[in-house]
């Protein structure tokens, strides 16, 4: 491919930011036509369409999106370096657009995120929850910076990225106060026809739990199953059973929801980890997750 024709790829870029080719011109004071001829032309220097037709919008298509953000980022990048010249600080934040997995304890989440926040540099956080292979594809057209999960890259993946060992937890078993310290008595052998709350059977956790439980000769009695962790510890609070949780974040889950820890499953461990496109972290708010996590949350 050869070189970017900037001028080109700025008018696709006003086109996109303004919505259409006739605000577009207004602003660049260029006729539609030349204006809808120099897009075409990029187009075809990409061997790429940026735009379709949706009723009388333009809108972007998925290359396009890829393209904007990528121009979006030049083209400010362009102004701060002017202002950086003129003496002037640009203050505008970096940002961070994380993709957390549904699976993901959102105080694990939250614990994991906040040494970003802490950057000397002002820093935008942009949080999304998904599915781990919606995410995965959002990461891999850059429309993401990094992925929170629980489990490794699949080398099956149709997506170039490596995953970062954040750390490892055991995990806690967790009740309301009066059911924590019926169970806690001959732990864990008191778990055996206990009322559980479970992570969904499609989960790492719930495949761990279901492991001990067999090697343990223990049958829970399973009284819901949730993709939300969050929900699940809801349930939790009002005495419906049991549920697991990392013991990383025992003291927040206990504070949070009035509950009690029943006790630790010290063979059942919960793993978590950052993917990204890099193979070697670069980004700062990425690096200071993976520092934090290691030397502090998982230390």
């Amino acid at each position: 491919m050869e070189w970017i024709n900037y001028h080109h790829l700025h008018y696709f870029w006003v086109v996109a930011r303004e919505g259409s080719v006739v605000q577009a011109s207004k602003h660049l004071l260029l006729a539609q036509p030349t204006l809808s001829s120099q897009i075409r032309t990029l187009e075809r220097s990409l061997g790429e369409k940026l735009f379709q037709k949706s009723g009388r919008k333009l809108v972007l298509t998925d290359v396009g999106r890829v393209v904007y953000r990528y121009a979006d980022e030049i083209f400010t990048l362009g102004r701060e370096m002017t202002d950086a010249l003129q003496g002037r600080s640009t203050g505008r934040p970096i940002r961070f657009l994380v993709g957390v997995a549904d699976v993901v304890p959102k105080l694990v989440a939250y614990r994991l995120l906040l040494p970003a926040l802490a950057l000397a540099e002002p820093l935008r956080l942009i949080c999304r929850e998904d599915k781990p292979d919606r995410l995965l594809a959002e990461l891999s057209i850059h429309e993401l910076d990094l992925v929170l999960t629980d489990t490794p890259i699949s080398g099956l993946a149709r997506v170039r990225a490596f995953s970062h060992l954040l750390g490892t937890s055991t995990v806690s078993v967790f009740g309301g106060p009066d059911m924590a310290k019926h169970y806690r008595k001959h732990f864990p052998q008191s778990l055996d026809g206990a009322p559980f709350l479970l992570p969904t059977e499609n989960t790492a956790l719930r495949r761990a739990l279901e492991q001990w439980f067999d090697a343990s000769g223990i049958r829970p009695s399973i009284v819901a199953e949730f993709e939300d962790s969050a929900l699940m510890k809801v349930f939790g609070q009002t005495h419906r059973g049991l549920f697991p949780a990392p013991t990383v974040i025992e003291k927040e889950v206990e504070r949070q929801y009035n509950v009690k820890s029943v006790g630790s499953l010290s063979s059942v461990q919960e793993r978590f980890y950052a993917i990204s496109v890099e193979r070697r972290l670069k980004h700062p708010a990425v690096v200071a997750i993976s520092e934090a996590a290691r030397t502090e949350l998982f230390k």
